[in-house]
């Protein structure tokens, strides 16, 4: 007696295989006999919140009228076996899903039993989710020379360490927040390991809607910064790739022309976005207590309509910076940055690293103390620290600067001084001092620190 024979797919090898099998008496007796054709289509959607792909790909699967059986394994990848779900898109109401279960005896594999009402050809989808494939976005800024615009071009790269190769795919980015209540990698690397325990795949159950209530529990402000990436058909290839983008509630879609094949261990780098003429503002800032004699340098920007931005949601990730110097466009390397993601109308500023060419030296010049008192057995129990102080500053470069100074004090203090400063909080004052093309500028203050009983606050 021979059984309804099972149909079988086999992620690692790319979904390619979805095969009708003859079961046996026993397991060990399945064998694959008609190899049916590989996916229509694939459509990944890749969150960089958290290590998460939703799956969905489409197959042409020819039915027997009865009981079928539908074979899923995704030995060596990292899929999560309890989000697998199965659909019928055509026929979809002469094919249903009775029951899911794992195989006996057999690792890392899922059987359906499907009921067909028809024997034929219908289209099926299946989904899931994996962990594995990542994104992540480049930003590179381009400054005039006079650091008052730039141009600011966004790039995508995405990387596939699922061990599943994914051929002729489009592909969704979502940047936001995505909580889920399992990590996805943790299932896949425990279902593999208990591959040869039979009883613990058994009595799954149905499957159908796992994916999407899984979908449901995801929570968070999400942003879709995506696209479809490509291999270039004859009419996109003999110019550049258009990037469509359309709101689509809280969700923004970039998709570029064509599709892509994205095997395992592979990483691609495509661009989507090119903003020029955004302002921005350039200035330096130095702190000794959090960067000792260094000064730090900066360029702010908003991500707003009147900056030439601000039609989506900007994804975070890594900022490479460089300024024109030269008619000839020259540019110069400045810093690199790493920035969060950056919602429509927030401003963001992005500290490039250290800048050599301004200085920033604070001295010492005279200490006292003061108004010493004492306890009624002779201890100190008051005193007053007079410090006159000044600070040399200097714009090495060829272009207008604006220079940052953050003083930190403690305790119960006063300031005098004919420079202009801003009290930051309780312990902190900033001068803020513009700077001519090699311009050197000094102040001075006194700051006086009231100890012990001469506290007047």
């Amino acid at each position: 007696m021979v059984n309804t024979p099972p149909l079988s797919m086999n992620p690692r090898i790319g979904h390619s295989l979805l095969l009708f099998c003859l079961l046996a008496s026993s397991v060990s007796a399945r064998i694959n006999v008609v190899a049916l054709p590989g996916r229509d289509t694939v459509q990944l959607t890749i969150y960089n919140s958290t290590d998460l792909t939703l799956v969905k790909e489409t197959r042409a699967l020819t039915f027997r009228k009865g009981l079928n059986r539908l074979e899923f394994s995704w030995a060596n990848t990292l899929i999560d076996p309890t989000s697998v779900e199965f659909r019928a898109l055509t026929h979809a109401d002469d094919i249903d899903v009775l029951d899911a279960s794992f195989p006996p005896g057999v690792a890392n594999t899922l059987e359906w039993r499907i009921k067909s009402e028809f024997a034929g050809e219908a289209q099926v989808e299946i989904r899931y989710f994996t962990s594995g494939i990542s994104w992540s976005a480049d930003y590179v800024a381009e400054s005039e020379k006079n650091e008052k615009l730039m141009t600011l071009a966004g790039s995508v790269r995405v990387n596939n360490n699922s061990g599943e190769d994914y051929e002729n795919a489009q592909v969704r980015l979502v940047v936001g927040v995505v909580r889920l209540v399992e990590e996805i990698a943790a299932l896949a690397q425990q279902s593999m390991s208990r591959g040869k325990d039979k009883d613990s795949y058994r009595d799954l159950g149905r499957l159908g809607g796992v994916a999407g209530r899984r979908e449901k529990r995801a929570s968070g402000t999400v942003a879709a910064f995506g696209g479809a990436f490509a291999l270039m058909d004859a009419k996109t290839a003999e110019r550049p790739r258009e990037v469509i983008k359309e709101e689509m509630g809280e969700y923004f879609l970039y998709t570029v022309e064509g599709r892509d094949t994205i095997p395992t261990t592979w990483s691609k780098r495509l661009p989507s976005s090119k903003a020029p003429g955004v302002p921005i503002t350039s200035y330096y800032k130095y702190e000794q207590e959090k960067w000792s004699e260094q000064v730090m340098r900066y360029y702010r920007f908003t991500n707003s309509e009147p900056s030439k931005l601000g039609q989506e949601p900007l994804p975070d990730g890594s900022v490479k910076a460089f300024r024109l110097v030269s008619d000839d466009k020259l540019y110069a390397f400045v810093g690199s940055a790493q920035v969060k993601y950056i919602p429509i109308n927030e401003t963001v500023e992005m500290e490039l690293g250290q800048d050599q060419e301004v200085l920033v030296k604070p001295a010492l010049m005279n200490w006292e103390k003061s108004e010493v008192r004492f306890d009624q057995w002779g201890n100190v129990a008051g005193w007053t620290i007079k410090e006159s102080w000044t600070c040399e500053v200097q714009n090495s470069k060829d272009i207008d600067i604006m220079l940052d100074i953050r003083r930190n004090f403690s305790g119960d203090w006063s300031l005098v001084t004919e420079a202009k400063y801003e009290k930051v909080n309780a312990n902190k004052v900033k001068f803020i001092l513009p700077l001519k093309p090699h311009e050197k500028q000094t102040f001075r203050y006194d700051l006086t620190v009231h100890h012990g009983v001469n506290v007047t606050k």
